[in-house]
């Protein structure tokens, strides 16, 4: 980092650090050079100027002799605070009472109050963290499922930023001996080999590529696997999504066409998130309301991850099943597993006419009977796109991020085309310069205070 600093990092901030409403305990952060001092002016128990970082410290907080609460104070001296600023942590009771007392109270003695996400922009500002790390902070909130949290603990440990800091590194290095070339263009000479220039080019634009294909399942990380229970009235679709989320979350009637508008609910499945959308029933109808319906439903088939296809396994034949499938018209490489219902109902020869079908699993779903063999085979289409639970493979889940690798294999194609039709070393520099500047921008080695602006203003107030 550069060692000017903007003046507002010389302001100490305060912010609730703990979810606001009532609780056992809420927990109130300042940082920045008075941090301890501020504190010190209101908390009665030990000195916590004389105190050693990473301590802890009882007392009281008071203003002007009234006790407001007692409290723990946890004291960390920067550098070695998650700001690398002096940090002080404020644990009293999670009264909304008390935390707005302690609050004005600080900000009386000097405290200011923090922007959203101004701790982390500290932080990033001050080198602790480069930026994208920075916002695998607030994914790592965010994170509702254990394979969320294990890709947003990777990328804030730094996996991704390394990978991006080795390919930038390298593309540095051809970069500086095309300046070089520029700087003695009166001679003609020539020290960046054009071959190998071709060769890392291409290598670089391979390896973003892998990247950027990794976008498509981060989405679906950070966003859940949207799967779509389509198929015809009174199939089982919402006796189905009642089994799968473990509650009477859709109307179950005999009914044709009781369900007439969407109904969507997640569940976690060995740690990733299923999206499970109940759809109106597939059929030409009359009635105004219902056609909505079913025209929604053909609406979000198209957008589904996963699809599964319910029908009666006791009133459907084999070329039926294959018509009905064929009439979604669904996108190539979207999988559809069908799902044979009612089979606590059906005959042996019934039975026995879809259970060897490919991607087709039998159910009984007012009973759960085969829910396992379906969630296992959910999971199995899922992983088989690339998505495990190992966590070792670098996932981009950010769209930010995608567009700078889109952007990179935009300026590493210029740089490929000039290089293949002798263009000048000028032009040919300033391409390689958009390819790294777009890379840089990911980790924050490029930025903007705007950039900066959208980026930290989505963090809540105490991060």
């Amino acid at each position: 980092m550069a060692a000017f600093l903007p003046p507002t990092l010389s302001d100490t901030i305060i912010a609730l650090s703990t979810p606001p409403g009532a609780g056992a305990i809420a927990v109130l952060r300042l940082s920045g050079p008075s941090a301890i001092g501020i504190t010190d002016l209101v908390f009665h128990g030990h000195q916590l100027s004389d105190q050693r970082g990473h301590t802890m410290h009882y007392g009281t907080i008071r203003d002007e002799g009234r006790i407001i609460d007692e409290v723990v104070v946890s004291l960390f001296r920067g550098p070695r605070s998650y700001t690398r600023e002096d940090v002080v942590e404020i644990s009293c009771h999670g009264s909304n009472y008390i935390v707005q007392q302690l609050l004005m109270l600080l900000v009386r003695c000097g405290a200011r109050l923090a922007e959203p996400g101004e701790f982390t922009k500290r932080a990033f500002l001050r080198g602790a963290l480069d930026l994208a790390q920075a916002e695998a902070v607030a994914d790592l909130i965010a994170a509702d499922s254990a394979l969320s949290h294990q890709v947003a603990m990777q990328q804030m440990r730094g996996g991704f930023s390394r990978e991006l800091r080795d390919l930038r590194a390298r593309l540095v290095q051809f970069a500086s001996l095309l300046e070089l070339e520029l700087d003695f263009g009166e001679e003609d000479v020539e020290f960046a080999d054009r071959t190998g220039l071709v060769a890392l080019s291409q290598e670089v634009q391979t390896l973003v590529r892998k990247l950027l294909r990794s976008f498509e399942l981060g989405n679906v990380i950070k966003n859940g696997v949207t799967t779509v229970i389509a198929g015809r009235p009174n199939a089982g679709k919402s006796t189905l999504l009642n089994a799968l989320l473990h509650e009477e979350r859709a109307i179950v009637s005999a009914i044709a066409g009781t369900t007439r508008d969407l109904i969507e609910d997640e569940v976690s499945i060995d740690g990733i998130r299923f999206r499970f959308v109940d759809t109106a029933g597939l059929r030409d109808t009359t009635d105004v309301v219902e056609s909505i319906g079913v025209e929604r439903t053909r609406q979000r088939v198209l957008q589904a991850a996963v699809v599964l296809y319910l029908f009666d396994i006791t009133s459907t034949s084999p070329a039926q099943l294959e018509a009905e499938i064929e009439d979604l018209r669904l996108p190539t490489g979207v999988p559809v597993v069908a799902v044979g219902n009612k089979l606590d109902v059906a005959s042996d020869d019934e039975i026995s006419t879809f259970s060897a079908r490919p991607d087709t699993v039998l159910i009984a779903a007012s009973r759960g009977d085969g829910l396992d063999e379906l969630q296992t085979a959910l999971l199995e289409h899922v992983r088989g796109a690339g998505l495990d639970r190992t966590g070792s493979s670098t996932i981009v889940t950010n769209l930010r991020h995608a567009r700078s690798l889109e952007a990179t294999i935009v300026a590493l194609d210029a740089v490929l085309v000039g290089l293949a039709t002798g263009a000048g070393t000028e032009l040919v520099a300033a391409d390689l310069r958009q390819a790294l500047a777009a890379l840089g921008e990911i980790t924050g080695e490029i930025s903007n205070d705007d950039l900066l602006t959208s980026i930290f203003t989505q963090f809540c107030i105490g991060k």
